[in-house]
């Protein structure tokens, strides 16, 4: 019947976009602990400082030359790597003008960078769920998966460590909050991925090994963070 058709649809459209909101937030809150980023952020915060183009504007420039990256190997974009690239950049800059740095004590920015990885966690698994399609940084893991015949983890990790040192090198913040997000976004994840399942969800050939965490799909986990976008997966993402 059509009407539980259109129905279904418009669930996975809501956790699509309701996922990458929140996961654009949840940069913006990481950014606002100022106790350390996850890699790809700590690129994108590098970049913009070199620049002055804004976080938000840098995470998109960065998600759409990764999208570039997938021609030669073949990959084939959805509409949740190309929302996953404009959603989550645009949602980043539009909270950082919303939400102000907090006080210099820890009492206040532990608990907020606490808050912002469980949340990055949760729309990881909110807008992979949908399964729209893989992160750009996700489907970069993958073909290259596919093009190395390396596994999932030894190229995810081969990237992530790359994008990270890079961004450090260029002014970007690392510290206690990116091994947090390191160590608990693909758990956390992996728990919202099954608490927002929706059934009968078109499932995409999955890589033989699991990335390993975000997202990050996390990672995207989710991108940035699962195992193949939000993970900026998580979604990354990021």
């Amino acid at each position: 019947m059509s009407a539980p058709r259109g129905s279904g649809l418009a669930r996975r459209l809501v956790q699509l976009y309701g996922g990458l909101v929140l996961y654009g937030v949840s940069i913006a809150l990481q950014l606002r602990a100022g106790l350390g980023l996850a890699p790809w952020d700590v690129l994108n915060q590098g970049v913009s400082r070199h620049t002055g183009m804004s976080i938000g504007t840098v995470t998109i420039a960065i998600g759409a030359l990764v999208l570039l990256l997938w021609i030669p190997m073949r990959q084939r974009p959805g509409l949740g790597t190309i929302s996953n690239v404009l959603v989550i950049g645009l949602m980043v800059d539009a909270t950082l003008r919303v939400v102000p740095a907090p006080p210099a004590t820890l009492w206040v920015r532990i608990p907020l960078l606490l808050f912002a990885v469980v949340l990055c966690g949760a729309a990881t698994g909110l807008y992979i769920a949908p399964r729209f399609g893989p992160g750009p940084r996700d489907g970069l893991m993958t073909g290259l998966h596919r093009r190395t015949g390396r596994s999932v983890r030894l190229v995810r990790t081969c990237i992530e460590v790359l994008v990270l040192v890079t961004g450090f090198v260029l002014g970007g913040t690392v510290g206690v909050g990116t091994v947090l997000f390191a160590v608990g976004i693909g758990p956390l994840a992996q728990f919202f991925l099954r608490f927002f399942e929706i059934p009968g969800a078109a499932r995409k050939e999955r890589p033989e090994e699991p990335s390993g965490e975000p997202a990050t799909e996390r990672a995207n986990v989710p991108e940035r963070a699962l195992p193949t976008e939000p993970v900026h997966e998580c979604p990354d993402p990021v």
